[in-house]
């Protein structure tokens, strides 16, 4: 196994394919072209603060970003719970990465990257936490353009996120909504008629959940699926409403 630590490096057209890396940890590095398929990591640092190979100290005054522009991750095992830190990725390709158990991408920026295969309990953040907002010299990641026709969504919420700037049409089972809180108010006599009162109360408190994740995040837009209906449903049910959501009000889906 390999332990790397890459400082203010720029590497271009590296080949790490099938590399596994006990450690792995990149400070104000450039990443361009690189090839991480079928590689694996035990600890990965993509976006690292902290001390340089030649003693400079971070000093609170900045946080430089690591950069990864026209990387291939394919079957990449990213370990869970990765802490990302200021990294950038553009034009990258994840296709069946591991990218599950993803909670700690606050300052994470993705524009123009291709998701394929399943993200699986995954956070995508458009806002910096408050904290970091001055070391990092922003207050918005950037996450445009992002290709997400060729993934299967399970459990990955989008934050403080244009939706409408990434590219979701052709989606199985989703639908790119607009209007949630309304919808919400709109489906709700549909629950009120189900006769048992456990799944009255999942789908209200599932629906509520999402009318207010949505409110707060993303302008009162949603990506949804029948299991944001409440994971606890019977299927039937879950297909009910979502079918009653998609078509109470006007879609913005681009296609």
């Amino acid at each position: 196994m390999t332990d790397l630590i890459f400082d203010r490096a720029r590497l271009k057209n590296v080949d790490f394919t099938a590399t596994r890396f006990d450690g792995f940890n990149a400070y104000a590095s450039e990443f361009d072209g690189c090839n991480f398929s079928d590689t694996s990591f035990e600890q990965l640092l993509m976006g690292s603060t902290g001390t340089g190979i030649d003693g400079q100290q971070w000093d609170d005054a900045r946080w430089p970003q690591t950069v990864f522009r026209d990387c291939t991750f394919r079957r990449t095992r990213f370990p869970q719970h990765t802490f990302f830190g200021n990294v950038r990725f553009e034009r990258c390709v994840f296709d069946r990465s591991r990218l599950r158990q993803q909670t700690a991408t606050f300052e994470a920026e993705f524009v123009d990257c291709v998701f394929l295969g399943r993200v699986r309990s995954t956070n995508f953040w458009g806002r910096p936490s408050e904290h970091d907002q001055a070391t990092l010299g922003r207050e918005h990641n950037d996450f445009a353009g992002n290709d997400f026709t060729g993934a299967q969504l399970d459990d990955v919420a989008f934050r403080h996120i244009d939706l409408r700037a990434q590219r979701f049409p052709g989606l199985p089972g989703y639908a790119l909504l607009d209007r949630i809180t309304e919808r919400v108010r709109a489906v709700l006599p549909l629950v009120d008629d189900w006769p048992e009162k456990r799944h009255r109360e999942e789908a209200r408190f599932a629906l509520e959940f999402l009318a207010g994740t949505a409110r707060e995040d993303n302008d009162d837009h949603a990506l949804i699926s029948p299991a944001d209906m409440g994971r606890r449903l019977p299927p039937a049910q879950r297909e009910e409403l979502f079918a009653a959501f998609t078509r109470t009000t006007s879609d913005t889906s681009r296609d």
